[in-house]
């Protein structure tokens, strides 16, 4: 009688760490999991998106893709309960985020040096 007092659910091995925390093996918390791993995946994929592969579009164009690109987080919702999809997106900003920061500071420093050779007789 102790023992079954002590134990607590046992974690789901088939979802991931986040889906887990959220309470994803619970039918009765899946719906409120899936809107929040949702929520994230969709930032996390406009974040990478626009760090990493976006260019300039017209208005309607750009519409589409995030359209398109809403409408396909919903599989990959699906998806990152049982894969750490949300985990390699987090890494795959913060990789983007890195090199964004190093590019700026880089083109910078050219620049910086593009006038200081511009500057000399």
């Amino acid at each position: 009688m102790y023992l079954a007092t002590l134990q607590e659910r046992e974690p789901n091995p088939n979802l991931t760490p986040i889906a887990e925390w959220l309470g994803a093996g619970d039918p009765e918390n899946f719906f409120f999991a899936f809107t929040v791993i949702y929520l994230i995946t969709t930032a996390l994929t406009v974040l990478v998106f626009n760090l990493g592969f976006a260019k300039k579009l017209p208005i309607l164009k750009m519409a589409i893709v995030y359209i398109v690109m809403l409408i396909g987080n919903i599989l990959i919702t699906f998806l990152a309960f049982a894969l750490p999809i949300v985990e390699s997106l987090f890494v795959a900003a913060l990789v983007l985020s890195v090199y964004k920061v190093q590019l700026k500071r880089h083109k910078k420093a050219e620049l910086v040096e593009q006038e200081a050779d511009h500057d000399k007789p």
